[in-house]
């Protein structure tokens, strides 16, 4: 990788204008992401990168699996570099990220992933900046491969002893990570959260189909085969329903594995395969119902919040943060994880208008613009870089 000189890492007008916004001087912040996709945990990055300068902070990344991010982002204007990371083991990015960092001058490392929390925490104590890491979903819990996940955790937790502060996007990711008492002081909840959007049209329940969708990575931990089987179970009551899919899928062979599913469950032309689409809003824009199956690993999912800020009342599970955005009864269902017929149940009390879609569309737009906007994710990140930033002066000062 070439690194650039300091005045490229970040450009001037892009520091210009954070500096007049806040009024100070504007803090540089390096975000160390993977990269390799553009799903829930990027679009976080991504918009944070737009609302930073909003708050004095002018952002740029180093991608360790350089790929769909960079191509997908919206934040095109943010300077964002290749240090690829061939394994979790590879150390060689730490070199280019320590030459970044002291020709950009940054004041601060964000990492995201144990992977990138790995070589952050190495070129952070190396330059003697401090480090926050972001926790978008439990390690440990991540996907269906044990022995993985296990490895994941081990890599975080090890990483994790030098970093200044760890910002969980949940408050059931927060007390897990207040568990251990080392880290108890450094844990600080900052929700996710997504621009508001142009709500979908209210509809009257009733009409002859509704259009379902869910929006994700598919992978195990997503639950999609329990939504097959819901839709299977919907179709033989009789219930006019079809599902929009939107999203890749982890691999070419889980891809054939639920397809197979499908077929197997006789939804051939109930489901629509869409395939990755970087304009979420644009497709649930088409959808009366949001449903996430999910069965665990989940922060506080933004595919969620989306749906809210769409006005798409939301199905979902009760796994990890999920509950934290949607009351149940109030801004949608939400049934527990790997059950098929809950899930069916809970569709099917919204298409026979046993459950208000209008009043549960209406609080979800409340609850998403008072609590949920990218605005407040923002200015929740900046204010835990402030305070790491004072305690690092406040301690200078106190040593020198």
């Amino acid at each position: 990788m070439n690194i650039p000189s300091p005045e490229c890492v970040v450009p001037d007008d892009m520091v210009d204008s954070a500096q007049s916004t806040m009024g100070y001087p504007a803090r540089r912040v390096l975000h160390v992401i993977n990269g390799e996709h553009y799903s829930g945990a990027e679009r976080v990055q991504d918009l944070l990168a737009e609302r930073l300068p909003d708050f004095g902070f002018a952002p740029a990344f180093a991608c360790v699996k350089p790929d769909r991010f960079l191509r997908h982002r919206k934040s095109r204007w943010v300077p964002a570099f290749a240090a690829p990371m061939k394994s979790k083991w590879d150390l060689r990015p730490v070199g280019q990220l320590v030459e970044l960092v002291r020709q950009g001058q940054f004041d601060l490392l964000h990492a995201h992933t144990p992977r990138t929390a790995l070589v952050a925490a190495i070129a952070a104590a190396i330059c003697r900046v401090p480090l926050v890491y972001h926790v978008h979903s439990p390690a440990g819990r991540d996907s269906t491969h044990g022995w993985q996940n296990r490895l994941n955790a081990i890599v975080e937790h090890i990483s994790l002893t030098r970093a200044s502060a760890l910002i969980a996007v949940s408050q059931s990711l927060g007390e897990r990570l207040r568990r251990w008492s080392r880290y108890r002081d450094r844990v600080f909840v900052v929700p996710n959260g997504v621009p508001c959007a142009e709500p979908r049209p209210t509809r009257t329940p009733g009409d002859k189909s509704w259009t379902l969708g869910t929006v994700a990575l598919f992978r195990p931990r997503k639950g999609l085969e329990v939504l097959l089987e819901s839709l299977a179970l919907l179709a033989w009551q009789g219930t006019p329903v079809r599902l929009r899919a939107v999203g890749d899928f982890e691999s070419a062979p889980y891809r054939r594995q639920v397809v197979t599913q499908a077929e197997a469950l006789g939804l051939h032309g109930t489901v629509e395969w869409t395939g990755f689409t970087r304009d979420v809003a644009r497709q649930l824009a088409r959808m009366d119902l949001f449903v996430l199956p999910s069965l665990f690993g989940e922060g506080l999912p933004m595919v969620v919040l989306e749906a809210m800020a769409a006005g798409v009342p939301v199905v979902a599970t009760r796994a990890e943060g999920i509950p934290e955005a949607i009351r149940d009864g109030q801004d949608g269902l939400l049934v527990e994880p790997n059950d098929p017929r809950a899930l069916a149940d809970a569709i099917a009390r919204f298409v026979s208008g046993q459950v208000d879609w209008a009043a549960m569309r209406s609080n979800a737009l409340e609850r998403h613009a008072q609590h949920f906007s990218d605005e407040a994710m923002a200015a929740g990140v900046a204010n835990v870089y402030r305070h790491v930033l004072a305690a690092r002066a406040e301690k200078r000062q106190r040593t020198s």
